[in-house]
């Protein structure tokens, strides 16, 4: 028979084991978030640094935090002719609340939010895969699932996209959910639709497929439907109502699914009608052009690959990523079917812990470790795979952290740095879209070929000519450097700088 003594001296071992157990995770945790966050800053960072990033997006937005940030609205006209109100073109409030953050890293402002955020995402992960499965392993392999998901890469190298942060909150939206924390969840919730007019009918399906998951628990399940319902509403309003009285114009500007119809009704009614066809033009190039051919095929193996299978276990995960797969896949433009940009984010949240909860259901240990493995090995392979070769063509400089090619143009990346410090401040500058955004801090700036009123205008002649043709870049640049009107103040190295005489 045990003593006293012993019984004690046992309980306060467990006791400090377990201690050493929760301080050993968080290490590790942490050691994963600051590897990950230099990872990410050698991706996104180091693109901004040197020209990697563009007028479209970062250029633009950044310049909207100007604006906000001295409380007046944006007027998109850094990439358009006539001046319209940004909200009408995509419904975000997230850069009136960040715009403060501007006064403080500038042109880095929301590049630098970004990366916070999608770690704050994994995290997330990791504390709901905790709470609901309590096996560190399979948590911090979720996290990694997340964090090296091949849609969270992509949009970390291309610019910046206010609904790369609201998917790292759904993560945190879960977890209050399974805690009953219903107050938090519906701040989460407010805060995910409020970062772009289609975040709320994503939301409004992933209410939808949690509410079959909490079908037995009648309060949450109620609360669910309602936020469904909610944000469906919200959807329409917005994108009904709001967004087109502020561009004056009738129907929501941004339906760009043609191949159901010309408006989210008829589109719906397609669905219903002709599920055939609409099955078809999901799976195949609906556009018909030849650079589509095989981009859907590669997106879903890819997603195959990255436990989707899995899914078959917990199907109301499925019914959550109905919108997500619907927008990217009947999309008019074939480039959003594959890898590129923030198109796959809202996909990460959802599959790293849909997928990983489904591994938590095997009641075998050897198993349910193999398969963890398993999954983040696909999903670092994938990631690898869209790094290295795809079907659609995209500029794998910017992804490539691994390759010297990553960090150096082929122009004096530093000189045109210290060309751009020297611009005058408070000028009107007509920048190409790589150099725009390290000047969009500023009341108005325009992207040439937009001209205007601009003192100076400034382009490279090695950069892509977005948005002209190589000819008309040619044309139109010849003919300001040999007009009476410009002077060529800067030229070297095909970079060059004009000034309005």
């Amino acid at each position: 028979m045990e003593t006293y003594e012993q019984t004690r001296f046992y309980f306060s071992a467990e006791k400090l084991l377990i201690q050493h157990m929760k301080l050993f995770r968080n290490r590790t945790l942490t050691g994963f978030i600051v590897f990950f966050g230099l990872l990410y800053a050698l991706i996104s960072l180091v693109n901004h640094y040197t020209f990697r990033t563009y007028a479209l997006d970062l250029g633009l937005y950044t310049n909207a935090l100007y604006d906000y940030a001295h409380l007046q609205w944006n007027d998109s006209t850094v990439f358009k002719e006539v001046a319209v109100n940004l909200l009408s073109d995509h419904f975000d409030l997230y850069l009136i609340i960040f715009s403060p953050f501007g006064f403080i890293f500038q042109t880095y402002t929301l590049l630098i939010i970004q990366i916070i955020f999608v770690l704050i995402g994994g995290i997330g992960v990791y504390q709901y895969l905790m709470f609901t499965n309590n096996n560190s392993r399979l948590a911090l392999s979720g996290s990694i699932y997340f964090w090296t998901f091949f849609g969270v890469f992509s949009a970390i190298a291309y610019d910046y996209h206010s609904n790369v942060i609201a998917a790292t909150l759904v993560p945190w939206f879960l977890l209050n959910l399974k805690k009953s924390r219903f107050i938090r969840a519906l701040l989460l919730l407010t805060g995910i639709v409020i970062a772009k007019e289609n975040m709320s009918f994503f939301m409004a399906f992933v209410c939808l497929g949690l509410a079959i998951e909490y079908r037995k628990n009648v309060p949450a399940r109620n609360y669910l439907i309602f936020s469904g319902i909610s944000c469906l509403i919200l959807f329409v309003i917005i994108t009904s109502w709001i967004m087109p009285s502020i561009e004056g114009v009738t129907g929501y500007p941004n339906f760009k699914y043609h191949i159901l119809g010309n408006n989210f009704g008829e589109a719906f009614m397609n669905l219903i009608k002709h599920p055939v066809h609409s099955f078809k033009a999901f799976f195949t190039n609906h556009t018909g052009h030849p650079s589509g051919d095989y981009v859907k095929a590669e997106f879903l193996v890819m997603l195959l690959c990255t436990g989707l299978p899995l899914l078959i276990f917990r199907p109301q995960w499925l019914i959550m990523l109905i919108p997500v797969a619907f927008q990217k896949l009947f999309h008019d433009n074939y480039v959003i079917w594959g890898f590129s940009g923030q198109y796959a984010i809202e996909f990460a949240p959802l599959l790293a812990i849909g997928v990983f909860e489904s591994v938590g259901m095997i009641k075998a240990e050897k198993w349910k470790n193999r398969i963890t493995a398993l999954v983040v090995i696909l999903s670092i392979a994938t990631t690898i795979r869209s790094m290295d070769k795809t079907v659609l063509f995209t500029n794998k400089s910017m992804i490539r952290f691994y390759k010297s090619s990553h960090y150096s143009r082929d122009y004096d990346i530093k000189q045109v740095h210290v060309q751009l410090k020297q611009l005058p401040s408070n000028v009107l500058i007509s920048a190409q879209a790589p150099f725009l955004p390290h000047l969009a801090w500023a009341d108005t700036i325009y992207q040439f070929p937009i001209i205007k009123e601009a003192r100076y205008i400034l382009y490279s002649k090695k950069e892509e000519s977005y948005p002209l043709s190589s000819a008309e870049f040619t044309q139109i640049t010849d003919s300001l450097e040999h007009s009476n009107h410009w002077g060529v103040i800067y030229n070297q190295d095909e970079f060059v700088i004009l000034k309005r005489k």
